[in-house]
């Protein structure tokens, strides 16, 4: 345990010896800027709405989630395979699982730090434009950050592994962009030709990332989501693993 805790500090405090770890944080905090003057635009009129699922209308959250974690994640293996730097860490006492392990959970606990700016724009709003437009449910805020988690996991596992496949950052973050990109529009009900019901409506109900995260904007967990993104966050961390696994045997 402390060799996995000596790797995530290493990883995680990474982000913050580099531009990119600032650049990063920038951008999700310019992004979560425009959100809130979008969301004060839609508060001209009463919503009965919590604050949250306001906010996840703009769909910033996606904007975010689709350009900044492939960013966070192409440096995770791509950079130290190309400085040289990663064989010295697999001749290192450490296990490949250790490795794939404490380098996700890094990326992982660096992207939701650059979260942390939403819950004072929430805060914000309630304090200051309190009105029926601005409904503070502590649950719902609770949920929208648990929905961020679960996603974000996803996403972040899924840019361990394209970063574990390349020397290359750039090709990291195209792959890992691809991918996600493709998981959200697969998400998207309006470029899914299926029947509203029947079981093609379910499977989609199932995998659809936008659905569940209306549902979490609003206060509602189900198990079936949860289940889903731990189960694909474990299957990209798994494929990571595998990768790396591979490489130690070449």
């Amino acid at each position: 345990m402390q060799v996995f805790w000596t790797l995530f500090r290493r990883e995680l405090g990474s982000f913050f010896q580099s531009m990119t770890g600032y650049v990063i944080i920038a951008t999700t905090l310019a992004l979560l800027g425009v959100s809130l003057l979008d969301m004060l635009s839609k508060m001209n009129e009463p919503l009965d709405a919590p604050l949250t699922e306001i906010f996840y209308v703009t769909l910033y959250f996606w904007l975010i989630l689709l350009l900044v974690t492939p960013v966070i994640t192409m440096r995770t293996f791509a950079s130290e395979k190309a400085s040289g730097t990663f064989e010295a860490l697999m001749t290192a006492p450490v296990s490949d699982l250790q490795v794939v392990l404490a380098k996700f959970a890094g990326a992982l606990t660096f992207y939701m730090i650059t979260w942390l700016p939403l819950m004072g724009y929430m805060l914000f709003l309630h304090r200051y434009l309190n009105s029926p437009s601005t409904a503070w449910e502590p649950r719902s805020l609770a949920t929208t950050l648990l929905g961020i988690l679960l996603v974000g996991s996803v996403y972040i596992s899924l840019g361990c592994f394209a970063s574990a496949l390349t020397k290359s950052q750039i090709i990291a973050a195209a792959v890992s962009y691809a991918v996600g990109l493709t998981l959200f529009l697969l998400s998207l009900r309006s470029l899914v030709p299926i029947a509203p019901t029947g079981w093609q409506a379910k499977v989609f109900a199932h995998i659809s990332m936008t659905e569940h995260m209306q549902d979490f904007a609003r206060g509602i967990v189900h198990t079936t989501p949860i289940v889903y993104y731990l189960s694909l966050t474990v299957f990209f961390v798994y494929l990571t693993f595998k990768v790396v696994e591979a490489r130690r045997w070449k």
